[in-house]
């Protein structure tokens, strides 16, 4: 079953609705909140930082290059859209898990 927070798209695609917590105590993966993936951020939400953090953070723990994720929407905002290319099932899997 696929989670809510997770649409396929075409060509090996994906977009992820995310619901970012900035100003946490360190960056990871919370949980779910709603129909989005809630992420807490170390990174302030000034300037950007709390976005570049976001990309950077998905990408490594993607295991993709960071231009393959994309934001699309919700820059200023904490629910936020975005398009993932070369995404493998196992990678979408390690997303998902919650740090015990």
């Amino acid at each position: 079953m696929t989670p809510s927070w997770l649409k396929r798209e075409a060509e090996g695609r994906v977009l992820l609705t995310v619901h970012v917590q900035p100003g946490a105590k360190r960056t990871e993966v919370a949980g779910v909140h709603g129909d989005a993936l809630k992420i807490r951020l170390a990174a302030p939400p000034v300037d950007g930082k709390a976005n570049d953090c976001l990309l950077a953070f998905l990408a490594e723990r993607l295991g993709i290059a960071r231009a393959a994720v994309e934001l699309v929407s919700g820059a200023t905002a904490r629910r936020k859209r975005l398009r993932v290319a070369g995404v493998t099932e196992a990678a979408l899997e390690r997303l998902a898990r919650v740090r015990a």
